[in-house]
């Protein structure tokens, strides 16, 4: 191990795909961030120490324990290191559910090694702090003030997973009408993810 990384934080990540984790290996190397690769969640529960900081980065769809059946056992286990998934567009509302069970963030693949890196450096940030800075819940009041009614109603869809296309069947608009509704709602929201924005409504309405 490169003694300049020794005590640093890590990345455990879990894939079954052996061409992603080893693309993810060198972005992590390449970035100067220790990494371990698991090939399944099995392979993680048997033989992972989370005692010492890290991160996990999980597939959501993989051959027997998917992902949020991963995060599960690790809830289970009483491990609160921070979770990012990585999801494809279709699996989208498996990492929102992930998110309201605790997960920190949910990337879409494919995705940009340097966002990658960022949201794992967000994430040991997180585990610096004895307590993660929320969202005021005024701030949030005050965002959601500034949405149209349709908006709120594509801000709700949205959270849910749901795509333009499928949003604009439920609600009875044009694709390119949410489109315009989902731009606005995110740019009202201040949200540069979707993920972002899942975070605000879970932590803005705790407690309503």
């Amino acid at each position: 191990m490169d003694v300049a990384l020794a005590g640093t934080p890590e990345v455990f990540v879990v894939d079954d795909d052996d061409l992603m984790r080893a693309a993810l290996k060198r972005t992590f190397l390449a970035a100067r961030i220790r990494v371990e690769t698991f090939a399944s969640a099995r392979d993680l529960l048997d033989t992972c120490d989370f005692s010492a900081p890290a991160v996990l980065l999980l597939d959501v769809m993989m051959p027997g324990m998917n992902g949020l059946e991963l995060q599960a056992a690790l809830r289970e286990r009483g491990v609160k290191l921070p979770v990012i998934f990585l999801t494809g567009s279709g699996d989208i509302p498996m990492a929102v559910a992930a998110m309201r069970n605790g997960a920190v963030d949910f990337l879409e693949k494919p995705f940009e090694n340097s966002d990658l890196v960022e949201r794992v450096r967000r994430a040991f940030a997180r585990t610096a702090q004895t307590r993660p800075e929320p969202l005021v819940r005024s701030d949030f009041r005050r965002r959601r003030a500034t949405l149209t009614p349709r908006e709120r109603e594509v801000m709700d869809l949205m959270v849910t997973g749901m795509t333009s296309k499928v949003i604009a069947r439920e609600l009875g608009g044009s694709f390119r009408t949410v489109e315009i509704h989902r731009a606005r709602v995110m740019s009202k929201m201040e949200a540069a993810t979707l993920a972002d924005l899942v975070r605000m409504l879970l932590e803005g309405s705790r407690g309503d």
